[in-house]
């Protein structure tokens, strides 16, 4: 993966890919300042790069009946890199658990988990999350509601 300097086209890319990602690379380019064959060129070049890492909708968690949404900080009997590594690899089998952050301090991950409702989750945490190994405990906190999701960075233009 080799890096691009990034320069202030480049950067409006970035930002307008961010912002919608469904964008065409016709418009794109015209916010950028740039024709759609040098845009399209540049994005490609942005990808290769790893700036870009992919493209998703995001979809509305109630249509599919995940009417709950929970945060869990995990903590784990031990910290060893072997141990880290199992649970991570554990939490990929779960698609309940939506984002997994491991995190310096008392709680080893935070974890981010969508349920049909208060008893799924329960079910979730007591057969799945806290009988798994390595587990010492783990603090619910139920999200009453979400007034901020924002993917990705703040990219100055």
């Amino acid at each position: 993966m080799r890096r691009v300097k990034l320069d202030k086209i480049d950067r409006k890319i970035l930002k307008n890919l961010q912002d919608k990602g469904r964008i065409t690379n016709v418009e794109l380019a015209r916010l950028a300042g740039i024709s759609a064959p040098p845009c399209l060129r540049r994005v490609r070049a942005l990808e290769e790069a790893g700036y870009i890492k992919g493209y998703h909708a995001e979809i509305d968690p109630s249509v599919f009946g995940f009417g709950v949404a929970v945060f869990a900080q995990v903590k784990l009997v031990s910290q060893a890199e072997t141990d880290l590594k199992q649970f991570e690899s554990m939490i990929e089998t779960w698609s309940m658990v939506r984002q997994c952050h491991m995190l310096a301090g008392e709680t080893d991950f935070l974890l981010k988990i969508v349920a049909k409702d208060w008893d799924d989750y329960q079910n979730f945490l007591t057969h799945e999350l806290t009988a798994a190994p390595n587990v010492t405990s783990v603090k619910s906190s139920l999200a009453i509601r979400s007034s901020k999701e924002e993917p990705g960075v703040p990219i100055e233009v």
